[in-house]
């Protein structure tokens, strides 16, 4: 039973505290399209994703003026196209462009899925699909590509690492006129879920259904406000305070999820509990960590509060819906996080720093401008680092680094909207290329031993 100051509160926390669902997310099998005419296939994926997306933006409007809480984002993943494109023995690029144009016809925010997963080795249509990112994400609005390089039970193939390097580059080379835009639409993921609706990195794994939604929530403006109520608490009260506004953020994306997937008659799938932030003021999980008593995010102290933050999510949320999933923890993407920014551009928060963040936290390096003179292998040795730290620690860890072309450290990138500025954040200048141009494959822990 919900009571009136159930209703009331929720109302403080969408009108005061930016409290939002950020994502509902369509995800959807192109298994039955697979066509060696790539014409043909491309027909099937534009023909499906625009039958059984049609009502999702409407669905989403009407459900946010029922219950007054904002949807941020109707976004659609699909299966790894390197799986649909293989058959056809060529370019992948229109597969993009047939998404792009799906996405638009049903007025989705945007798409995932345009991924490969070579954790243990490549097939040549993966090869095919990953020298064509930059093409693709260069010629298209909406769509966003993923790759998997490594997982606790493969290892990390330390060849798909350095062609990543490569391709990261490219792709903020061809969009260069665009703030190198391109590279904030790839995502170089280890252990990678099959059921994440956040972008850059949803795609919709082969285990899944054919079609299903997804929820993202949001609220990191509702934890620092909770937080703010105990000035003097000890440690202990402040994650109790945490589990407690967790419960009731998940507790509405359970609601909108079941809602969706009602009206759309398609499966409910999960709820993603990740506290995703925004460069709006009040919507920081850089914040969060600061009113946990840390002058500035980046300072001694800054992972010690981003685990106990992670941890107290996932125990709170986890008792409000009847599946979580996707990458559920704390986000920390520089360019998106007021506090982030804030923090990079004072020099307290640098790369090592963010790399030891990403070990207690959802999910890695993210949305980190770096100069735009890096080169090839040490963006690889980046993927790698972030990588060794997913495969290690069982974990989704992740790489999404935009090359800032033509600037250096003190300069920004700015995008706008959801993406926000960047600060372009200073690297290690010592080179990597040796270790990268090994090759080979860095064996799984002796932990992946469980059957």
């Amino acid at each position: 039973m919900i009571n009136q100051y159930d209703i009331l509160e929720t109302i403080r926390m969408i009108q005061d505290e930016c409290l939002d669902i950020r994502t509902i997310t369509m995800g959807i099998s192109l298994l039955d399209c697979i066509d060696p005419d790539i014409d043909k296939a491309c027909k099937k994926v534009y023909d499906k994703i625009t039958l059984k997306a049609k009502d999702l933006v409407k669905t989403g409007e009407q459900i946010e003026k029922e219950l007054g809480i904002p949807i941020i984002n109707k976004r659609i993943s699909v299966t790894p196209i390197a799986m649909i494109s293989a058959a056809c023995g060529c370019s992948p690029v229109p597969f993009a462009k047939a998404m792009d144009e799906a996405a638009k016809a049903v007025g989705v925010n945007l798409i995932g899925g345009y991924t490969a997963l070579v954790q243990k080795g490549f097939s040549d249509g993966d090869l095919e699909l990953i020298n064509s990112i930059p093409e693709a994400l260069a010629t298209t609005e909406r769509v966003c590509s993923s790759v998997n390089i490594g997982s606790t039970k493969a290892g990390i193939n330390l060849d798909a690492c350095k062609v990543m390097g490569r391709i990261v580059r490219e792709c903020a080379e061809k969009t260069v006129d665009n703030d190198c835009f391109g590279a904030a639409k790839l995502v170089v993921f280890c252990n990678s879920v099959e059921d994440n609706p956040f972008m850059a990195g949803a795609y919709h794994g082969v285990g899944e259904p054919d079609c299903m939604i997804n929820v993202g929530v949001s609220g990191p403006g509702v934890v620092r406000a909770a937080l703010k109520k105990y000035p003097d608490a000890d440690i202990t009260k402040i994650s109790d305070v945490i589990k407690t506004i967790s419960y009731k953020i998940t507790r509405i994306g359970q609601l909108v999820g079941q809602r969706a997937s009602e009206r759309l008659g398609v499966p409910f799938g999960i709820v993603d509990l990740s506290l995703a932030p925004t460069p709006a003021v009040g919507d920081s999980v850089a914040h969060i960590l600061e009113e946990m008593g840390l002058e500035r995010c980046g300072t001694h102290g800054t992972t010690a509060c981003l685990a106990l933050l992670n941890d107290a999510v996932k125990k709170g949320g986890v008792m409000a819906c009847s599946r979580i999933g996707g990458l559920s923890g704390a986000f920390i993407p520089v360019s998106e996080d007021a506090g982030m920014i804030d923090a990079a551009e004072a020099g307290t928060l640098c790369l090592d720093k963010l790399e030891a963040m990403t070990a207690v936290c959802s999910v890695g390096l993210d949305m980190i401008c770096v100069p735009g003179d890096t080169t090839a292998e040490t963006i690889a040795a980046i993927i790698a680092d972030e990588a060794a730290i997913g495969m290690v620690n069982t974990k989704t860890t992740a790489v999404r680094v935009i090359p800032a072309i033509g600037k250096k450290v003190g300069e920004s990138l700015d995008w706008g909207g959801l993406f926000g500025k960047g600060p372009v954040m200073p690297l290690h200048t010592e080179s990597s290329a040796k270790f990268i141009n090994r090759g080979g494959q860095i064996p799984a822990p002796l932990h992946s031993l469980k059957n």
